[in-house]
């Protein structure tokens, strides 16, 4: 890095606007500050620690349930420890082992890779990307954690009621959700499901809006919106996202409570139990509802839910490519259009998660349609990293590494995708270890991915300039990402042979007995991979309190405004006024110099002798 730059770094960047709200703040309380904070990173903070404990609590459910499938019938005491009359002699029941299946997939997909990852960084970056002292609304940005927060402990307490938390699976289908006597966890159980899900609904429609508003309203001056990093944009429209799409899950689960105790028939048509049709509270038997009307409901939500999952970590990762590449960012404009219709097209796609429900023939080959279209956009960012990287002067930091993962992992995980997008496939592939392992692989892996390229590059902006320790996280790294493969890459092979999902025991179906050493690897491989994540949680924590302290503001070298903020920054983030912005974010490798910050201005430049440009991109 050239000498000038640090220069233009330090020296410039104070030269900003005062909007009136530097950082005389009031003292704060212990609980002002950490437990009901209205700042910006503290709540990032929280959603980040709270997504940390389910997603330790996720990840074991699946160690717990691939012991089983691994070697049936076999006994595991830690099985009757941790889960009780769920797994008397060590053996777990098929009731344990559905609830284990749902709560892991509810868990993982709602409370880590959408509040852990979106929570976290959107709250994080949103106002130090874009110049702003806060979010719109510090108190509702609060109230968003704290309804996450009371949606986790509502799932939490379902874990140990007597009947058993709700095992019908994540999506929730009736008619085991609508009827309570379908299953011991389809009664109380459903209902604690139902009412966290509304809980974490609320809190990202919350979020959601707080963020859309703080990018359209409070960008520091000469932030104009194609000056924004791609992690702005991602998050911009992965909240629109989840503002359109997360009322109708709601709207779901408000006629799922009507058919559980009201006796309506929304998803309920011609039911027998034991023989005796159901029937209301006036004794008419339940017609005219619909198990697919639910299936619309929910994938309305489920498909765009994908995206809201994997377009943050879609702009992370371009950050951190292009910061440790020290290249522009390869297609800025591309990449903003093809996040633009990877959001219109998610509303487009739902139905092709319903090709063997019966849907007509014609309607289906619209979304057979929509659903390969949708490959565009992704296929555009791929090319677009690849460039980015390419004869790039890579810096291997933990953080990239995760990113590259991250592309790895996307492009694997997506090409099966074109697999079941085609509406003739999928009736041989749906519902088998095909599926689980593609969307394994392109949304659950690849957001893990993108999460911890987040966590280990923007650390020091989280905990004071503190850092991880790098040797933890190459070992992290490779043994979470060569582990991965190895779960869940041999699950295609399964799925084309007709190995069904969710089955409690596959060890009566003669046909798969070919497949026995191949779950024991699954699983020994699953169990390796989650004694991996306490590596990064020890280096997590003890970094946070005793990690080695940065030694400048901007230790990868960065362009974007976070890096101007005080390593120790209070609520304001900036002492005294903001920063203006005089280019994009993504002059890497310009005039001579490795990186020139946004807030760096031609005519200061050229004040200090140095060579320029045309500025912009």
């Amino acid at each position: 890095m050239a000498v000038t730059d640090i220069k233009l770094h330090h020296e410039i960047v104070v030269h900003g606007h005062d909007d009136h709200h530097d950082e005389h703040h009031h003292k704060e309380s212990f609980i002002s500050k950490y437990i009901f904070s209205q700042d910006h990173k503290m709540i990032a903070k929280q959603f980040l620690i709270t997504g940390i404990f389910w997603s330790f609590l996720g990840v074991l459910m699946s160690v717990l349930f691939r012991l089983q499938l691994a070697w049936p019938g076999e006994t595991f005491p830690i099985m009757e420890t941790l889960l009780g009359k769920w797994a008397e002699g060590g053996i777990l029941t098929p009731s344990g082992y559905y609830s284990l299946v749902t709560i892991h997939g509810t868990v993982m997909v709602f409370f880590v890779l959408t509040a852990g990852l979106s929570g976290t960084f959107s709250n994080l970056l949103i106002p130090l990307q874009c110049g702003a002292r806060d979010m719109a609304s510090p108190f509702l940005n609060m109230l968003s954690y704290w309804f996450f927060f009371s949606a986790g402990l509502v799932m939490f307490i379902s874990l140990f009621i007597e009947t058993g938390p709700f095992g019908g699976g994540w999506t929730a289908y009736p008619p085991l959700s609508a009827l309570p006597q379908a299953d011991p966890g389809s009664g109380a159980g459903m209902t604690y499901w139902i009412l966290s899900m509304s809980l974490f609904i609320i809190s990202s429609l919350l979020g959601g809006l707080n963020y859309i508003t703080t990018v359209l309203n409070m960008r520091t001056k000469g932030m104009t919106m194609m000056r924004l990093p791609l992690t702005i944009w991602a998050f911009f429209f992965t909240a629109i996202l989840g503002v359109l799409s997360f009322p109708v899950l709601l709207s779901s689960m408000i006629l799922l409570l009507f058919d559980r105790g009201m006796g309506t028939s929304f998803y309920l048509s011609d039911i027998y139990i034991a023989g005796a049709p159901l029937t209301n509270v006036a004794g008419e038997v339940l017609q005219g509802g619909s198990p697919i009307l639910y299936q619309h409901l929910f994938w309305f939500l489920g498909h765009p839910e994908v995206y809201i999952i994997i377009l943050p970590a879609m702009g992370m990762v371009s950050e951190i490519l292009a910061t440790n590449s020290k290249k522009p960012i390869f297609g800025y404009k591309a990449m903003v259009l093809s996040i633009l219709a990877i959001t219109v097209l998610a509303f487009l796609v739902w139905a092709h998660h319903m090709f063997i429900s019966g849907l007509n023939p014609f309607v289906a080959s619209i979304f057979v349609l929509f659903t390969l279209l949708i490959a565009v956009p992704s296929a555009i960012k791929v090319f677009n990293w690849i460039g980015t990287i390419w004869r790039g002067n890579i810096n291997f930091t933990p953080a990239m590494l995760f990113a590259i993962g991250f592309v790895s992992l996307f492009i694997s995980g997506g090409l099966t995708g074109i697999f079941l997008g085609n509406s003739a496939l999928d009736i041989t592939l749906h519902d088998t270890y095909f599926v689980t392992a593609h969307f394994h692989i392109v949304m659950g892996l690849a957001g893990g991915f993108g999460l911890l390229a987040g966590v280990y590059h923007w650390f020091p902006k989280l905990f004071n300039g503190r850092m991880m320790n790098n040797t933890l996280g190459y070992v992290h790294f490779w043994v979470t990402f060569v582990g991965s493969y190895c779960i869940f890459w041999p699950m295609h092979y399964q799925g084309m042979t007709g190995v069904p999902r969710r089955y409690y025991s596959l060890e009566y179906f003669q046909t798969f007995d070919i497949y026995g050493d191949l779950k024991v690897f699954i699983t020994v491989a699953a169990i390796i991979v989650f004694f991996a994540q306490f590596l990064f949680v020890i280096n997590f924590f003890y970094s946070a309190v005793k990690g080695k302290k940065m030694t400048s503001l901007n230790p990868w070298n960065s362009t974007t405004l976070e890096w101007t903020s005080p390593i120790e920054p209070g609520h304001g983030n900036w002492v005294g006024p903001i920063p203006h912005v005089h280019r994009w974010a993504y002059d890497y490798g310009k005039d001579g110099h490795e990186f020139i910050p946004q807030t760096v201005s031609d005519d200061q430049m050229r004040a200090q002798g140095l060579k320029v440009t045309e500025s912009g991109h």
